[in-house]
């Protein structure tokens, strides 16, 4: 297993991670030695966003001893309300709940306190501005989280916290379906509307991710199999199959990602997921299906997806063309990221020019002219 740098926090989280929001649904037994199985693979951090005393007594349990060695996500804001989960603001029913998460885990702090589930601009304003930002910080006095934490599937919301100087991770929806919608205060809609065409990925998403590598600010990431849609051709907005190494990919080549959190049921699909570490560049192209699928073109523009590989310079143009993307959206480059710039082993500079790697890019990206320009930019 890899593990990752989670931005400022300086936790290092393993790149594949465990939602646990179906484990409420199996025998308690069953998934406790799920989440115990899942570290012995390697995996180190886990989600609960559940309120459900059933989910949190099997956290509990199954980390139980390790305690020290799980990176523990858990979200401030849900609650357990009359048998049912309830997202509130509502501090009489926020304290008790983050206490009862705690007491169910039997520990004494989450490493990551989520704010929990924030999509809409009314909601982060007065969340941001008030007694439950307070609380949370409270909390982090107190010892009881360790990190503060955001979860939104809104690209705006995330690029706000981002740069609060307050949010120190984001756990966000990432998959290459969504990353093609538009910003919406609507979470349905991020499942709708695929069939009428889009040109690789929105602005707004773009820019999250720019944003949180230049501050950063480490991604979870959730959803990154789509609720299984990606894994259907009838499903899947694309009309074709992925399969869950190649959508784990996906993820891990955004700026700033460090984890994905995936849903399990069986030990199975944890072995397909941690299959990810040894799989070779055959199993993770993503790139060739994006680049076939109608409708859904990135023509010209460059995902990181390193079939440009080899370089006869031995150049990581995949890294280059990140990092360039990343600066060139600035007046100036930021120095963070001059700085993992030039900690490259080999620099855009060094190109020659063969253009060997255009002939292997799906998606038609003019490369030696992007070295070009990457090489002017950072000065070698």
């Amino acid at each position: 297993m890899n593990y990752r740098r989670l931005g400022k926090t300086e936790l290092k989280v393993s790149e594949i991670g465990f939602g646990g929001e179906w484990l409420e649904r199996h025998e308690f037994e069953e998934s406790v030695e799920l989440l115990r199985y899942a570290g012995e693979k390697g995996i180190n951090i886990v989600d609960c966003w559940m309120a459900d005393p059933k989910s949190r007594e099997i956290i509990g349990k199954a980390i139980g001893e390790n305690r020290e060695r799980w990176i523990v996500q858990g979200h401030i804001g849900s609650t357990w309300q009359n048998g049912q989960y309830v997202r509130t603001r509502d501090m009489a029913f926020v304290k008790p709940a983050f206490e009862d998460l705690l007491l169910r885990m039997k520990t004494s702090y989450v490493d990551l306190g989520m704010i929990h589930y924030i999509d809409e601009q009314a909601d982060y304003d007065r969340t941001m501005n008030g007694e439950f930002l307070e609380y949370v910080r409270s909390l982090k006095a107190q010892g009881k989280i360790r990190h503060i934490g955001m979860s939104t599937h809104n690209p705006r919301i995330a690029k706000q916290a981002a740069q609060s100087g307050i949010v120190e991770m984001i756990l966000f929806s990432v998959n290459p379906a969504f990353d093609m919608r538009p910003a919406t205060e609507n979470l349905d809609s991020l499942w709708e509307g695929y069939d009428a065409g889009f040109s690789g990925i929105d602005p707004d998403r773009a820019e999250l991710y720019r944003i949180c590598e230049e501050n950063d600010v480490g991604i979870t990431v959730m959803k990154g199999y789509f609720g299984g849609a990606l894994f259907n051709p009838e499903k899947s907005p694309f009309g074709v199959t992925f399969t869950p190494v190649q959508l784990l990919h996906y993820a891990l080549t955004r700026p700033a990602v460090c984890s994905v959190l995936v849903g399990y049921d069986t030990k199975d699909q944890i072995d397909a997921a941690v299959a990810y570490e040894n799989a070779d560049d055959d199993a993770k192209d993503y790139a060739s299906i994006l680049a076939s699928a109608p409708l859904h073109s990135y023509r010209g523009i460059c995902t990181y997806c390193g079939h440009c590989k080899p370089c006869p310079m031995e150049i990581d143009i995949a890294a280059v063309g990140k990092l360039y993307d990343l600066a060139a959206a600035y007046p100036q480059a930021p120095e963070s990221v001059r700085a993992h710039y030039a900690a490259l082993s080999h620099k855009a500079s060094e190109c020659i020019g063969c253009r060997s790697c255009e002939e292997r890019c799906p998606f038609g990206v003019e490369i030696a002219a992007r070295m070009e320009k990457a090489a002017a930019l950072f000065g070698e």
